[in-house]
């Protein structure tokens, strides 16, 4: 890895410094970062106008293989895009080599990739918040160790291998289990606004397969609800393992009485058979400490109440 390419396909940076910050970091590296002049976009609450931002996607076709494509962050603004990138162009491009690194509002393209092509592309971290971050005094802080760690195993070995050690409330079993299926997923919110598009991967290419999911700033009830959604449409009984991620940065009020994430997620795994589990405490979504994972790759996973090993080679 000598290059990153950045693109920003989704919302303009809430801040000018970040991005600078995070291509600082990855100069200090010995990266070259390319596409630079993307960060700088504005146009309302997006990085750049429609036409801009689908440039930035469809010129993907023509990057080198050895460069490793970067989103800048997430946001929202990919949805507008979709009927207009050229997705076989671009998973040429990726069975050539190329690959494409984002997720929150990064997955639309990731999960309308593996969809329309059944390219591999990653779930991992994003120019802003992972590789450049600020501190409460407006310090830079340095990227996460485990972040950067998985991100150039997935980079230059094409693998993932990680040992979750967390206690599994809602694993109902005694004994040990594995499964092994298509891994794919990414942002809750994002994934349940594609059913019924073409965008989203359909029943017969993700049976069997391993759904992760994450999501941020909003309440258990909403992510009970579109679990539900997803649930009443037949995809989450279609997997062989469910693993969560972080749901982070929502508040609980006093009209919840007690109602929490944990009672979301216990009226979900009680309408799902027992022999799908699902799976916490992964390390994965928006948060520091984060894997980079092959979004339409096989993998693997073995778990018991204690944890559980996840492992991938694409």
């Amino acid at each position: 890895m000598k290059q990153i390419h950045l693109i920003a396909p989704s919302g303009a940076s809430l801040d000018i410094r970040t991005p600078f910050l995070g291509i600082e970091w990855l100069n200090q590296q010995g990266l070259e970062v390319l596409n630079t002049a993307c960060v700088s976009r504005v146009e309302q609450r997006f990085a750049g106008t429609d036409a801009e931002r689908l440039t930035d996607l469809n010129q993907l076709a023509n990057v080198s293989p050895k460069t490793v494509v970067v989103a800048m962050r997430g946001g929202y603004g990919l949805h507008r895009l979709l009927p207009d990138i050229e997705w076989d162009a671009i998973a040429s491009a990726i069975n050539n080599g190329l690959q494409i690194c984002g997720h929150s509002d990064f997955t639309v393209f990731q999960l309308g990739m593996l969809a329309k092509t059944g390219a591999i592309t990653l779930a991992g971290p994003m120019l802003n918040f992972d590789f450049a971050s600020q501190g409460e005094q407006g310090a830079n802080l340095a990227p996460n160790e485990f972040m950067w760690n998985h991100f150039q195993t997935a980079i230059k070995q094409r693998k993932v291998d990680c040992n979750v050690k967390a206690p599994q409330s809602f694993y109902k079993k005694s004994t040990a289990g594995k499964a092994s299926g298509m891994l794919w997923g990414g942002n809750l919110t994002v994934l349940t606004g594609l059913l019924g598009t073409p965008y989203l991967p359909s029943n017969q290419q993700t049976q069997g397969g391993i759904l992760f999911l994450e999501d941020v700033n909003e309440h258990p009830y909403r992510i009970e609800r579109m679990l539900m959604q997803l649930l009443d449409a037949g995809v989450l009984s279609n997997q062989s393992a469910i693993l969560l991620g972080g749901f982070s940065a929502y508040r609980l009020y006093d009209n919840d009485r007690g109602y929490a994430l944990e009672s979301a997620i216990d009226a979900i795994r009680k309408r799902l058979p027992d022999n799908i589990p699902v799976l916490t405490g992964l390390p994965f979504g928006h948060q520091v400490e984060k894997l980079t994972l092959p979004v339409g790759a096989q993998a693997h996973v073995q778990y018991d109440a204690t944890g559980f090993t996840i492992h991938s080679e694409w």
